[in-house]
């Protein structure tokens, strides 16, 4: 039975909540934004508040009402958004982006959509009973990630309850203008039950509500509930276009204006109480400190172990000894969890990276849906969840359509969140030319990647046992993205001669090689990572025949963040630097070694990048090789500034 006391109680608090930001954003006692939930109130009660609390909710830039319902926590809220330490993020996240007991939120329509289809998808993995709802939008339904992920929650009966609000409006463009077809449809066309309520009969849509709470525990099966329903304030703070005449329709049947008309000492009484103990919390939480930099923000030095070890040549192809790691890692480890695009036996992905794990491994083994958005969203909620996701992106070119979730998610959760999460989630994606495949299938877009905070970025090559790498990429606590080069597949490890060098590792979680001179100091530093590796070496020695030039040679892994100090100690010594990249110049990481070698050296130094030209990759070989760095241009750039 349905408790009217209470559940207005909860809809008077949430709004009364909602109506003093807004009081305190005009008075400039809030920073950012404010989108209220005032008109809603009853699609928070109705599933948020019914959720047991080891369930989970995702929620969106209007999700104060989710917030309340579901944890109770309506001073930490109010502390959020006041910027205070004890704010539930830390006043980090404010009105947007909060975290507390399973509740998540984050401002980007849709983003947080695959996350919560990644977390359900865990609760199943893990046997239990508890489920996931995602509040969206109406508008929400413009994004493609949305069509992406209930493809996949149908297909795999990911007990997963969608909650569409639809309000009819997106930000301030009507639900009219922007949306063809019908809401409903467009769930039913994935075979997904659907169900339809309002929030003006409250009673019905607690009970509907509760219906498909149970219906999702029970089956392990999605539901996509639509839910209508009228904001009555603006947008966010004032803007709001609609006509007066419209919303005071929709102010006359609101819930909580009709409780008001019929039971005005009822509702006199919650108000009052309610507001008392708003206003006492504001006044408590104003004289509250704000979070300092430091503890949000720890500078941490990058510097190198400088114990060396002689490079060891291994008798076998590089993309065999990824697939071993791979398969010890899935034997040892429950939770490591893969997931990609035709990675399934017997094809086993398109460089066989992954030939035979699904058949070993069929549990922790995902072939995916064309969907490279949604699949890092989905290993994002993985990750929230405890699992160690790998996601194999099958060409690098493709990346691009995952940066929203990189971006806006899996490299912000950390600190957004106020360090209350951690997302290990890996990306590993082939990247380079030299195939043919053209302008869509050999780009090496690496400098793209550089510039994520939060994000490591490493690059295989044919020097080191890339075991050693992925034993380092594991043990992380963050996002990783490690790039693999199509060449280098087939080669073995450290499979070549050196007369007059040595080659040395550095014993670091990732390590870095140096191949220097054996008897006579260096010329000059040349500095390269990934595919290029072979292509520097195949120039050392008509960079001497031709130039006179002995080149240190330092082979970077992890190329973001960049441990600098080798590098620095090399060009102390040759006062010439040169750096070797796949990808063209501008904006890339030859910049970002230069830039900050520049940073830390107060000797003038001769510096040059030598990278691919600035056009899209030909299929005909002959255009191919003039496009791509190759040892003929380091040798003839490195040559002409000695």
């Amino acid at each position: 039975m349905i408790d009217i006391d209470k559940i207005f109680k909860e809809a008077i608090l949430i709004r009364k909540v909602e109506e003093k930001f807004l009081e305190l954003f005009s008075e400039g006692q809030l920073n950012g934004t404010v989108h209220t939930c005032v008109g809603q109130e009853f699609s928070a009660i109705a599933f948020a508040g019914q959720l047991n609390k080891t369930d989970s909710v995702f929620s969106n830039h209007r999700c104060h009402g989710h917030y309340i319902s579901f944890t109770k926590d309506y001073y930490g809220l109010i502390a959020e958004l006041m910027g205070k330490e004890v704010g539930t993020c830390g006043g980090v996240g404010s009105s947007q982006h909060l975290c507390k007991d399973n509740f998540f939120s984050n401002g980007p329509q849709g983003a947080l959509f695959p996350v919560s289809a990644g977390v359900a998808m865990s609760n199943k993995l893990k046997n239990n009973d508890n489920i996931v709802v995602v509040y969206i939008g109406d508008g929400t339904l413009g994004e493609g990630v949305i069509y992406e992920t209930m493809n996949i929650v149908s297909k795999w009966n990911i007990p997963l309850l969608i909650v569409c609000e639809n309000n009819y409006y997106a930000q301030s463009t009507p639900l009219s203008h922007n949306f063809a077809g019908n809401i409903e449809k467009r769930a039913e066309s994935f075979g997904i039950k659907t169900v339809k309520s309002n929030t003006w009969n409250y009673l019905d849509l607690i009970e509907n509500a509760k219906e498909s709470i149970d219906y999702v525990r029970n089956k392990s099966e999605p539901v996509f509930h639509v839910v209508e329903t009228y904001r009555l304030k603006a947008h966010s703070k004032g803007d709001d276009d609609r006509e007066p005449s419209e919303i005071n329709k929709y102010y006359k049947k609101d819930p909580i204006v009709c409780f008001e008309k019929e039971n005005p000492k009822i509702y006199n009484k919650i108000s009052s109480k309610t507001t008392k103990m708003i206003d006492s919390a504001i006044e408590e939480i104003k004289e509250l400190d704000e979070m300092f930099i430091s503890d949000y923000f720890v500078n941490q030095k990058l510097s190198a172990n400088k114990k060396w070890s002689d490079l060891k040549r291994i008798e076998e192809r590089q993309v065999r000894l990824i697939n071993d790691f791979f398969s010890g890692c899935l034997a040892s480890n429950k939770n490591t969890i893969m997931l990609g695009e035709d990675i399934l036996s017997p094809y086993g992905g398109a460089f066989k990276v992954t030939e035979g794990l699904s058949l070993k491994y069929p549990s922790q083994v995902f072939g995916t849906p064309i969907s490279e958005a949604s699949i890092i969203g989905l290993a994002n909620g993985l990750a929230l969840s405890g699992f160690k996701p790998y996601v194999e992106i099958m060409f690098g070119d493709f990346i691009t359509l995952c940066m929203d979730q990189l971006i806006n998610n899996s490299s912000k959760f950390y600190h957004m969140y106020n360090k209350q999460v951690t997302c290990p989630l890996v990306i590993r994606t082939p990247m380079g030319g030299k195939r043919g495949y053209g302008p869509t299938h050999s780009q090496t877009l690496d400098k793209f990647l550089i510039g994520i905070d939060n994000v490591k970025v490493v690059a295989l090559n044919t020097l080191i046992d890339p075991r050693i790498i992925y034993d380092s990429v594991h043990m992380e606590k963050h996002p990783v993205i490690v790039i693999e080069n199509k060449l280098d597949y087939g080669k073995k490890i450290a499979d070549f001669e050196l007369n007059n060098y040595v080659l040395s590792i550095l014993n670091s979680n990732y390590p870095l090689i140096k191949i220097s001179p054996s008897s006579i100091e260096p010329t000059c530093t040349i500095v390269t990572y990934g595919g290029t590796t072979e292509s520097v070496l195949e120039s050392i020695a008509p960079l001497f025949l031709e130039y006179g030039i002995l080149p240190e040679i330092i082979v970077l892994t992890k190329i973001h963040p960049i441990d600098i100090d080798l590098i620095l100690d090399s060009v102390k010594k040759t006062k010439r630097l040169y750096t070797v990249e796949e990808g063209s110049a501008f904006g890339g990481i030859g910049s970002e070694i230069i830039a900050s070698v520049s940073e830390s050296h107060s000797d003038t130094i001769i510096c040059k990048r030598i990278a691919s030209l600035p056009v899209p990759i030909p299929s005909v070989r002959s255009l191919e090789d003039k496009v791509l760095t190759n040892s003929k241009r380091i040798v003839k750039q490195v040559g002409e500034t000695i």
